[in-house]
């Protein structure tokens, strides 16, 4: 049950995330952009959170393995065949991006961050879709 829970929250998260992305895009040439681009990192941060809690339940409930950092849950997620090693790779270049966007604030930083938004969300996407799939085959 918790994880139905989380997975719509992660859901609810992404559609947040994507919605705050196009914004930006829509907004890239305006004077407020900047505003819409720390919006939509601020966005992604609390996706990503969410994510790796997410994916934290559904080791547990379909793997029985119990992990307990953002990192060691990828790494397991990984481990048990649930994503490609270059999926593994972007999660874990993720959480540094993340790490680094909520302890550090330059702009050079916020528009390399930026930069990668549209291949994460593609990611994370991919990663809810599989584990919503196998949730319901249940």
């Amino acid at each position: 049950m918790a994880l139905i829970k989380k997975l719509s929250d992660f859901q609810n998260a992404l559609q947040r995330l994507e919605e705050a992305y196009r914004k930006t895009i829509a907004h890239q040439n305006e004077q407020d952009y900047t505003f819409f681009r720390d919006s939509t990192i601020q966005r992604f941060e609390f996706t990503l959170e969410i994510a790796w809690k997410t994916i934290k339940s559904f080791l547990l409930e379909k793997d029985g393995i119990e992990c307990r950092s953002p990192k060691g849950c990828m790494r397991d997620f990984f481990t048990a065949g649930h994503i490609s090693e270059a999926e593994a790779v972007r999660l874990m270049a993720m959480i540094d991006d993340r790490n680094l966007s909520t302890h550090t604030y330059h702009e050079a930083l916020a528009d390399e961050i930026f930069a990668h938004i549209e291949e994460y969300l593609e990611t994370l996407k991919k990663i809810f879709l599989y584990m919503q799939n196998l949730q319901t085959k249940k």
